[in-house]
Order: C-alpha cells, then structure tokens, then sequence
C-alpha cells in the first residue's frame, strides 16, 4: 500500500514526530467511543452524557454524576494496544517527541510513553476538594455512591475536564509548542470536531501532516496523507 510505504519514509526520516489522538486510538483497547455509531451517546440515560458529563451537573446532581462516570468512564482493566506500544516505541528512539491527546485513559503512560498532554485530564488522578488529598481510579471505583475523602471527608472530583470547564493552559501550551516544532504531525483516531482539542493542529507548520481516521474529517483537505483504516492495523504495519 502506497499510504503506508509513504509514512514509513517519514517516520523513517524523521526525529520529530508528534502524534494527536483522539477516541479511536482507544476504542482497539475497548474503550468506548463517544461518538461513534455505537458509542456512548447512542444509549439510554435518564439525561444524555454531555449534561452528565457537565460541570454544572457534577455539581447539583453527583451521585447520577458518578453512577455514569464509574460505569462508563473508569474502564481500570484496558490494556495498551499496538498504536500505544508503537508510539511508546518510538519515543524511546528519540524519534516521537510528544503526544497530544484527548482521552483520559492513561493507557499511553501504560506503553510507556513519557511526554504526554493530556487535553482533558485523565481518571488516574482525582483530588479531595477540600483539603486537595490524591486518590487513583481504584479508590472511586471502590466507593459507594459519591467518593469522600478518608482524611475530611470532602467531596473527591476526577481531574477530567468537564464541559464547560476550560482546558489546562499549561498543557495547552505545552502541546502547542510540540505541534509547532514538529516536523511530521500525524493524527489518528479522531473526528476532528471536539474544540478547542481540534483547533490545535493550526499551529502545525510543516508539510507532513498525516490523518489516520476510520471516516473523513472536516480537516481532510489540509492533511499531505490520508489513511482510512484503524490506528492499530496501519501502525502495526510500520
């Protein structure tokens, strides 16, 4: 296949890789996606995931809050898949410089992958919002109905960033800078249509720009290479 043997010249030529995933890097790790056909937004709740997954709600409403978050959310028994192994497997050949990316799985951190951003937090970290205590996802999955603090009892909230909470600037800066310097961009498994997430890729400079996606993407016409198929299945052929 030409797409491939064209990204393996790239990746073979370069030591400044940055990769921006979305949903579809995990879904291969069965994780639910939440805008695919049979994702989460396809299926019954008494209120759809975007006003579940709300700052708004999470306040007024936590124990419905957390009985989707733990069902839905905090998959702890997901394992790395070939894309995530082969990232990790690139950045301790110094060629991947950094990862961009949307879920809050942690399973890039369980290949291995050491410079990740993490645009919308991730559920292996919770704090007490009282007294800032650190949990990890095993502690909420354990708890009954709203997670408390052991130490004073306040209320533990995911470091997830809800809707309507803005995104992290230090690790917005952080991933804009990598987008910026890279000299290949590939971004895999995503829809392209989650803001401000998707808007980051304006600030990629260069020629290489690599979309690797099941389905098209509103950005299709800037991409140099175009690859529809699944994250896992190309990269396992590089």
């Amino acid at each position: 296949m030409d797409e491939i043997k064209k990204l393996k010249e790239w990746i073979d030529g370069s030591d400044n890789i940055v990769f921006f995933g979305g949903a579809g890097v995990s879904t291969e790790s069965n994780i639910p996606d939440f805008r695919s056909v049979d994702g989460l937004y396809n299926q019954e709740y008494d209120y759809p995931p975007e006003t579940i997954l709300s700052h708004s709600f999470y306040m007024s409403n936590p124990e419905e809050f957390y009985r989707f978050y733990k069902n839905k959310m905090l998959i702890l028994d997901a394992k790395p898949n070939a894309a995530h192994l082969k990232l990790a497997e690139w950045e301790r050949q110094g060629k991947l410089k950094a990862i961009v990316t949307q879920n809050i799985d942690g399973l890039h951190q369980a290949a291995g992958s050491r410079n990740v951003y993490e645009l919308h937090g991730s559920v292996h970290r919770n704090y007490c919002q009282k007294c800032g205590k650190f949990f990890g996802p095993e502690y909420i999955a354990a708890s009954e109905g709203v997670p408390v603090c052991d130490s004073c009892g306040g209320r533990i909230k995911p470091d997830v960033v809800l809707y309507e909470e803005g995104l992290d600037n230090d690790t917005i800066e952080g991933a804009v800078l990598a987008i910026n310097r890279a000299d290949v961009l590939i971004i895999g498994g995503t829809s392209l249509v989650v803001y401000p997430a998707a808007g980051l890729i304006d600030y990629y400079r260069g020629n290489k720009l690599v979309l690797i996606n099941r389905s098209t993407t509103p950005r299709d016409k800037m991409a140099n290479l175009i690859i529809n198929d699944s994250i896992g299945k190309v990269f396992s052929q590089i």
